[in-house]
C-alpha cells in the first residue's frame, strides 16, 4: 500500500495538469482559435508542401504550449479540414497531426505527461526545462517534418484555392486561458493545480456544455491509465530491476530501451515503472518515452485519442500504416535528439 500511495503521489500531478490543459483547449476550440488558425493556413498562397510544413508548425506550437493530447484532439480535425479544403491527400495531415504532437512534446514539462512523471523527484520550471531540452526538441521536430515530407511528398503536389468559410473567432476567455496556462507552466515547477483552476474557471465563465467537456476528457481512459501507472509504479518500487537496468545503460541505450518500454506498456505507466527514484539520465529517458510512441498506437494516450477523433471525422486511420511509418521515423528522430543532447 505504501508503494502504491507513493506511486500515486508521483503520477497525480501529471493527470491533473493534462485535465486542466484539455479544459483550456475546450474553451479555445469553442472560441474558434484552432479553426481560425486552420483557415489561415488553408488560405496561404503556397504549394502543398509548404502548406503541410506550416500545418505541422501549428501542431508543434500547440503541443508545446497546451500538451500533445490537446493538440491531437483539437488539431486533427483542423488539419483534415485544411487537406480537404485544398484538395490534398488526407493521409499526410492525418498522420502528421499525431506524429508531430509526439515529437514536439519535449519542449516544456507540461507538453507531455511523461515529462512531469520523470521529473517528479527533481521538478524544474518550464524555463529551465526548455533551456536544457530545446536542442533535442528542435531536432525531433525537424526530423519528423522532413521525414513526413519525403514519405508523403507525392500527395502534396496538387492543390486548389481554399473556400473554407470559418466561423468568426472570439478573442476572449479562450485566448486568456491559453496565455495564463503557458505562463504558469513556464514559471512554476508544479503548475498542475493552478492550470486546472484556470481550466475550470474558463469552462465555467464561457459556459461550455458538460457534454462537450466529457467528449474531450474521457474519464474512463484517464482513470484506466492512472490505475495502470500506479500499479506499475508500485511494482517498480517493490522490485527495482527495470529502473536499475535502465540506470546502468548509456545515453543512447537509455533512449532506445525507454522507447521499447513505451510501446510495450504505454509511455505513462512505463515512465512510472522506470523512475521510482530520480533516473541517472532523465533527458535520454524522456527522448525515448516521448518519441518511442510513434512506433505504435499503443504507445501513448495521444495516439488513442487520435484514433477516436479520426474515425469520428470519417478518416481511415490505420494502426499498421502508423507502425510502418514509425519504423523509419522513430530511429531517426531519437538519433537526432540524442545527438543534440550529447553534442550541443
Amino acid at each position: 500500500m505504501h508503494a502504491a500511495l507513493d506511486a500515486a503521489g508521483q503520477v497525480w500531478p501529471a493527470f491533473v495538469l493534462v485535465t486542466g490543459l484539455l479544459l483550456v483547449g475546450v474553451v479555445a476550440e469553442r472560441d474558434g482559435l484552432f479553426e481560425a488558425a486552420g483557415a489561415g493556413i488553408a488560405r496561404l498562397p503556397v504549394d502543398g508542401r509548404v502548406l503541410f510544413l506550416t500545418a505541422l508548425g501549428l501542431v508543434a506550437i500547440v503541443t508545446a504550449i497546451l500538451n500533445l493530447d490537446t493538440s491531437v484532439f483539437f488539431l486533427t480535425p483542423v488539419l483534415l479540414h485544411v487537406a480537404r479544403a485544398r484538395g490534398l491527400a488526407e493521409a499526410p495531415f492525418l498522420y502528421g497531426a499525431v506524429f508531430m504532437s509526439n515529437s514536439a512534446s519535449l519542449f516544456l514539462p507540461g507538453s507531455n505527461l511523461t515529462n512531469l512523471i520523470v521529473l517528479h523527484g527533481a521538478p524544474v520550471t518550464g524555463r529551465v526545462f526548455l533551456g536544457h531540452m530545446l536542442p533535442a526538441a528542435l531536432a525531433a521536430v525537424a526530423v519528423t517534418a522532413l521525414y513526413l515530407l519525403v514519405a508523403f511528398g507525392s500527395g502534396l503536389r496538387r492543390t486548389t484555392p481554399s473556400d473554407w468559410q470559418r466561423r468568426p473567432v472570439q478573442i476572449g476567455i479562450g485566448a486568456i486561458a491559453v496565455a495564463a496556462s503557458a505562463a504558469l507552466v513556464l514559471a512554476l515547477s508544479n503548475p498542475a493545480g493552478p492550470v486546472l483552476a484556470v481550466g475550470v474557471v474558463a469552462v465555467a465563465v464561457s459556459r461550455v456544455s458538460h457534454t462537450r467537456v466529457f467528449e474531450t476528457i474521457d474519464v474512463r481512459v484517464l482513470a484506466g491509465l492512472f490505475l495502470l501507472a500506479v500499479a506499475l509504479g508500485a511494482l517498480g518500487r517493490l522490485w527495482g530491476g527495470p529502473a536499475s537496468f535502465v540506470d546502468g545503460l548509456g545515453v543512447w541505450a537509455t533512449a532506445g530501451a525507454s522507447a521499447i518500454a513505451s510501446v510495450a506498456v504505454n509511455n505513462l505507466p512505463a515512465a512510472v515503472l522506470l523512475t521510482p527514484h530520480p533516473p541517472q539520465r532523465p533527458d535520454a529517458l524522456l527522448v525515448g518515452l516521448n518519441l518511442g510512441p510513434n512506433l505504435a498506437v499503443s504507445g501513448s494516450l495521444s495516439a488513442l485519442l487520435w484514433l477516436r477523433v479520426a474515425r469520428v471525422l470519417g478518416a481511415s486511420p490505420s494502426a499498421r500504416t502508423y507502425s510502418l511509418l514509425g519504423l523509419g521515423l522513430v530511429p531517426l528522430s531519437i538519433g537526432a535528439s540524442v545527438a543534440a543532447l550529447v553534442w550541443l
